[in-house]
């Protein structure tokens, strides 16, 4: 089944060793990372993590995010992240802590060709106006986080759709269904004909189970639940 996607598989997170390990897998065709997953794993040098992931990738796009909230800080530090390797993609929040929208800081950026990648979309206006914002020729990714979206009680198939269809516009601009909670969520990513889907280490250990007969399936998970019971010494008085 995974020969059939034509979606991008990116492997999302901030574990160095675990970085490496997954650039040994050819299924993964780039990386991206945040400040917030970075924090998580300990990394306090941001530049020394991000040359040393880049040496482990073997030239395949990686997106790191700037860390200050002012768009002129901004735009200093993400040409300073432009110029860590050809390979590297520039994340930019669509707003700042203030919501106010970084189209203007966008439109410079793409326009002088600094690669970006416009993260924590939600709203196919932001879309819009991201789109709007991007150089027409201009390489770039829009990273929507269906995940987010779902956990929220919608249905982010028809956001991504609708996004995919504006993005038209800017044939360069690549469409990322960031945020995934499940291996479905890449199956349906495909169907929408999202370029790039990013992937968190939990969900990339559920690959084993594409295809997984379900019958088989169900008889492990009746001895675990028998193996767990007997392991805590479960009785019941009858």
């Amino acid at each position: 089944m995974l020969d059939s996607l034509k979606i991008k598989i990116f492997a999302d997170g901030a574990d160095l060793a675990g970085i490496r390990a997954l650039a040994e897998n050819p299924m993964i065709k780039g990386f991206t990372t945040n400040p917030t997953l970075m924090r998580k794993a300990g990394v306090d040098d941001y530049e020394a993590f991000a040359r040393d992931v880049l040496a482990a990738v073997g030239g395949r796009p990686v997106s790191f995010e700037v860390s200050a909230d002012d768009f002129d800080a901004m735009e200093r530090q993400a040409r300073k992240i432009a110029t860590w390797g050809d390979n590297v993609t520039v994340k930019i929040p669509v707003t700042n802590t203030k919501r106010e929208f970084a189209g203007p800081l966008i439109a410079r950026l793409s326009g002088a060709g600094v690669k970006v990648n416009v993260t924590a979309v939600l709203t196919v206006d932001q879309v819009r106006g991201v789109a709007a914002a991007l150089a027409h020729d201009a390489p770039a990714v829009v990273s929507v986080f269906a995940g987010r979206i779902a956990d929220t009680g919608r249905d982010p198939v028809p956001v991504m759709k609708e996004a995919l269809d504006i993005l038209k516009a800017k044939p360069k601009a690549e469409l990322l269904w960031a945020s995934p909670r499940e291996i479905l969520n890449v199956f349906q990513a495909d169907a929408v004909g999202c370029h790039i889907i990013t992937v968190t280490a939990d969900v990339l250990g559920k690959l084993k189970l594409i295809g997984k007969d379900l019958a088989e399936y169900s008889l492990e998970t009746v001895k675990m639940f028998h193996g767990d019971a007997a392991k805590a010494g479960y009785e019941i008085e009858t």
